[in-house]
């Protein structure tokens, strides 16, 4: 296969986003519009890829530096255009002797397979090879006219567009693909004679065509260069990414009885016979295998339900959080970095923070692992088939041994032994007759007040 490129277009300023956060560091499925983009291009087969960056935005930065290497970051100052841009990513790749593909960094819904095609028509002698889409509503779009045979003419922006050539659905999704010498041989004698003296990418077609070289269009889904420009438009992206991420756990064997309530990831996992009841969200990082419950209202990040275990209602797992075979996690449990052994159960109203729960153990209501002292976090190691009783505060650093037990309302400090019984509570005093002489007394000075 002919080496592959990328060259990602990200140094808009994002200005209709009307947000501090530079447009493509959004999120959809709970990762980045450009980490996204990446991933998608990635997958292409795109072993170089490079990301025109502007000066506004150290974080865009810092993203494509951490994930691709500090010479991806390609800076475009000032900006002068879409044209210019990829002009700016012409040094990075002189030692690139292959395939170039353009993409604009804000298309979430982008996906390796809308991609191929391009390749594919430069495999059948296409010099340049662009996306195309018919949208729902094309006004605001630059339309791709063809010739008779089926090639691109050109392409005409909406704003310069006549009535025949709006009539045209096929539009232009702002993506290319090229070889590296045709693509900068043509960017170089792209001009900014335009009343908004910019380089336009779009250009290209026209110099290609002047060259007689045969450029073509695939047509995607509109989905596939949907772009979110727009708080609004993000939200539709996110929309449609839910629906394809419901869709496709529901045809590998999930049980969703209310599928449309519940609230995916980019990287959730979630095995056949696993079932997932409403209003469940599922933020980055987690893993369900077969036979797992999750039920309504729970959230969960970074976390691992394993096999036939339960969770929920209205519980919450935080990353770190390891449930075992069997295990229950109940309404209002709260774990955080703990790992939970086989049937084990923290069945309510619990804070489990650091440490371990041993196999068949059980941590009663109102438990807390105190893991935290203002500087450091600490471990709390609770034994197999241990009892932790109801209202306790468990010290952390502290183990409570195999099998023991630990009083209602005690406050443990020291390690517990296995299978002893601790007690961490004052001990109960009883007054006889203290409550109605109590009474008696109030009674009285309250009917001497004066009113």
């Amino acid at each position: 296969m002919t080496a592959r490129a990328a060259v990602i277009m990200a140094a808009g300023q994002g200005t209709r986003m009307k947000s501090p956060l530079p447009k493509v560091l959004h999120r959809v499925g709970g990762r980045t519009l450009l980490d996204r983009v990446i991933d998608t291009v990635q997958a292409a087969g795109c072993e170089r890829i490079y990301v025109i960056v502007g000066n506004h935005s150290p974080a865009m930065r810092a993203l494509v530096t951490a994930r691709l290497g500090p010479d991806a970051a390609v800076t475009q100052d000032p900006p002068m255009g879409t044209g210019h841009a990829v002009l700016c990513a012409r040094d990075a790749l002189a030692d690139h002797d292959g395939e170039v593909l353009i993409v604009n960094g804000d298309c979430p819904l982008l996906q390796a397979q809308d991609l191929e095609p391009l390749f594919e028509l430069r495999r059948a002698g296409a010099a340049l090879a662009l996306i195309g889409f018919e949208p729902v509503d094309p006004l605001m779009y630059g339309r791709i006219i063809r010739g008779a045979d089926g090639h691109v003419i050109r392409i005409v922006e909406a704003a310069d567009a006549s009535e025949e050539v709006r009539a045209v659905r096929l539009c232009n999704g702002g993506m290319y693909a090229a070889g590296r010498a045709d693509l900068f041989r043509w960017l170089s004698r792209v001009t900014n004679d335009n009343p908004k003296g910019e380089y336009y990418l779009t250009s290209i077609v026209a110099e290609a065509v002047q060259e007689e070289l045969d450029v073509r269009a695939h047509v995607a889904p509109e989905t596939a260069v949907m772009g979110a420009d727009t708080q609004a438009q993000l939200s539709q992206a996110e929309g449609i990414f839910q629906r394809r991420r419901r869709e496709q756990f529901l045809a590998e064997g999930v049980a969703m009885p209310a599928p449309d309530t519940v609230h995916f990831s980019w990287d959730t996992e979630v095995a056949a016979g696993a079932t997932v009841e409403p209003y469940v969200v599922f933020a980055p990082g987690v893993r369900v295998e077969s036979g797992a419950v999750i039920r309504a209202f729970s959230h969960l990040e970074g976390a691992v339900v394993r096999a036939g275990a339960l969770v929920g209602p209205y519980a919450r797992l935080r990353p770190g959080a390891d449930i075992g075979e069997e295990a229950h996690i109940g309404n209002f449990v709260e774990v955080k970095k703990v790992t939970v052994g086989q049937g084990a159960k923290a069945n309510h109203l619990a804070y489990l923070g650091d440490g371990i729960v041993g196999a068949g153990a059980n941590i009663g209501a109102g438990t807390i692992f105190c893991n935290y002292d203002g500087f450091f976090k600490y471990d709390t190691r609770v034994g197999e088939g241990a009892f932790v009783g109801s209202n306790s505060a468990l010290v952390a650093p502290v183990t409570i041994g195999a099998g023991a037990y630990v009083g209602s309302g005690s406050v443990i400090t020291r390690d517990v032994a296995p299978d002893a019984l601790a007690l961490g509570r004052g001990q109960q005093a009883e007054k006889p007759g203290w409550a109605a002489r109590f009474r008696a007394i109030m009674t009285a000075k309250k009917a001497a007040k004066p009113q």
